[in-house]
């Protein structure tokens, strides 16, 4: 962060005040969502596996029912057999928590008058920091640790649109990118409730959160949207609403282009006593004749 505000300040000419380091922060985001992109990719397919799975996964509940113990072994071993980590799509956000509340202190210890990391050493840069504001509130401040008016509505605004971003990013993701099998099940429960308890309980506690903390968390949601909406529109998930979409956009300019949309052919159809593509003959049965007719013949 203080490498941004030095680029911001030196490089480009932005003083040292509040929009410096509102940049310096949400460069922060950029540095460390960028370096997330891989575990990003192993998230989605990760997901991906285990949208596919779930069809499997309910014969497994049903098969053994009664049996809790079976149904835990039974369901590791598919998870290891088609190679799927139900806990790898919780990377990217276990390996920005260290610096989420990292930025959490140093943005305490400035609201406290206690200088952390590199600006136990850059005093002028602490006092520079202390008085950076965004939209008129410290970045230090919370809405908790102030009475100004003015800084808790753009808490509370900045709040509503962290929580806001992190319901739109969740639901577009059951809503366009999950198959129809994938939203049944108690895995799809499982998702339906976290869609709504998370954004509650940041609710609660983003009134704790210094307004720069809520900055970060907010930027890196709206990443996490244009992200996410990029991989719906591109790499849909099989079966899901997304990939309907994708087909009828290839359909309507294969047309502006006055291509025509091939067909599957259909196979044909085989009857019973043809293969390999031989059909075989079947005996003529001779036609009907009468008595008299067949005595006239033989004479």
């Amino acid at each position: 962060m203080i490498g941004w505000h030095w680029l911001f300040a030196d490089l480009l000419g932005i003083g040292h005040d509040g929009l410096n380091w509102t940049l310096s922060i949400i460069g922060l985001v950029v540095v460390i969502r960028v370096l997330l992109i891989p575990l990003f990719v192993r998230q989605i397919k990760s997901q991906r596996k285990m949208q596919l799975l779930q069809p499997q996964l309910r014969e497994l509940q049903k098969k053994y029912k009664g049996d809790r113990e079976r149904l835990q072994q039974e369901t590791m071993k598919l998870y290891k057999n088609t190679g799927t980590n139900p806990f790898a799509s919780c990377l990217p956000i276990l390996l920005q928590a260290p610096f989420f509340f990292a930025l959490f202190r140093v943005l305490d210890g400035i609201a406290n008058e206690h200088p952390r990391g590199a600006f136990e050493s850059q005093v002028s840069l602490f006092e520079s920091a202390r008085g950076a504001e965004v939209f008129g509130a410290l970045l230090s401040d919370s809405f908790l640790a102030t009475d100004v008016i003015q800084t808790r509505i753009i808490a509370m605004v900045m709040v509503a649109g962290m929580v806001s971003s992190q319901f739109i990013t969740q639901r577009q993701i059951m809503r366009k990118n999950m198959p129809k099998e994938s939203l049944e099940g108690p895995f799809a429960q499982q998702q339906k409730i976290l869609l709504y308890v998370l954004p509650l309980i940041f609710l609660f506690t983003g009134v704790y959160f210094p307004l720069g903390t809520v900055l970060y968390w907010l930027t890196s949601n709206i990443w996490t949207m244009g992200q996410q909406l990029f991989v719906i529109r591109r790499m849909p998930a099989p079966g899901s609403e997304a990939e309907k979409a994708q087909q009828r956009r290839q359909a309507e300019k294969a047309r502006r282009k006055g291509l025509t949309v091939a067909e599957p052919e259909e196979a044909p159809k085989v009857e019973p006593g043809q293969q390999n593509g031989e059909v075989e003959q079947t005996r003529q049965q001779p036609k009907k004749t009468s008595r008299a007719a067949r005595k006239k013949k033989r004479k």
